[in-house]
């Protein structure tokens, strides 16, 4: 029976959960092609640091938005789901599935849901911005925001200053707040999605992400953060593992604690993902070798296609 829309599956979880693993053991089976939702896996100067497959991996499965871009020129969300759609435009034109993968939930949500329409970044408001935060901190975005629109202000996340600074850049270009222009309504998609999560019990992820994060320093961590050292305020550097080790290298703390500081960074991390994918009914979660299980939900998946 001809398909009428092909399949996007979804590998979606928590940071050391296993998801390149299993994305790249579906893809093998149902020989279809995986695009990267990892944020940070775009950047070719990171491989170390946001745990891109491995050479051996990469080979075995063709793989797009791994290291295709510079820490120079960041990927937007919007960008990314531009880029997405097109590419799924012309990969399913051969094959009736593809894989997503990663732990970006907003990423994620922009291919298979699209973004609101929002004003176009302006350079010097950013400018501003990004000055008023590195010259008085966080609370100061905090501040602002909740002036602009307090009703977002109680649902961002306060930490992310980046998130902190778009909305207070909606709100000054719009004249509205930035929660008055986001409609959650769904655009209309060409395929039909399946969304997969990996449930991994607590302990078992405690376990995996103390694992990798001694994995990278031996791999060469430290060495990677030395190199990007002259430009740790480009925005893809403020994350996991490099503002740990950027601190480390001013003499904040000693190497044994900065490391510990990734361990529970990362961990809280992972706690974050989890919470972002709960809030998405429509995700199956699933623990990641219970193949029989997802094999059959892609198996019927492919037959309502």
């Amino acid at each position: 029976m001809k398909l009428q829309k092909p399949l996007l599956v979804v590998i979606a979880g928590p940071t050391a959960s296993g998801k390149t693993e299993l994305a790249i053991e579906l893809a093998c089976k149902y020989n279809t092609e995986i695009i990267s939702a990892d944020s940070r896996q775009f950047y070719k100067e990171l491989p170390i640091g946001s745990a891109t497959p491995s050479e051996e991996q990469l080979a075995k499965v063709k793989h797009y938005f791994i290291g295709n871009r510079t820490i120079h020129h960041p990927c937007n969300v919007a960008e990314y789901e531009e880029e997405v759609i097109a590419l799924l435009s012309r990969l399913f034109t051969s094959q009736p599935m593809v894989i997503m993968a990663g732990g970006s939930g907003l990423y994620i949500d922009a291919v298979c849901n699209g973004l609101d329409i929002l004003p176009e970044p302006d350079l010097l408001l950013r400018h501003h911005l990004h000055a008023l935060y590195h010259e008085q901190g966080i609370e100061a975005l905090r501040t602002q925001l909740r002036l602009l629109d307090t009703e977002f202000y109680h649902q961002v996340d306060l930490k992310n200053p980046i998130r902190l600074m778009r909305a207070i850049e909606v709100c000054m270009l719009s004249g509205q707040p930035y929660s008055s222009l986001r409609t959650g309504k769904s655009k209309l998609r060409s395929f039909h999605i399946l969304k997969l999560a990996l449930d991994v019990p607590k302990p078992l992820l405690i376990e995996r992400i103390n694992h990798r994060v001694d994995e990278m320093m031996q791999r060469g961590l430290l060495e990677e953060a030395q190199r990007l050292l002259p430009f740790r305020n480009l925005q893809p550097l403020r994350s996991l593992g490099y503002k740990e080790l950027f601190a480390y290298m001013e003499g904040q703390f000693t190497l044994e604690k900065a490391i510990e500081k990734i361990k529970i960074n990362t961990r809280k991390f992972a706690k974050r993902q989890i919470t972002w994918f709960k809030k998405d009914p429509l995700y199956h979660w699933i623990p990641p070798n219970d193949l029989q299980h997802i094999d059959q939900l892609i198996e019927n998946a492919l037959q309502q296609s």
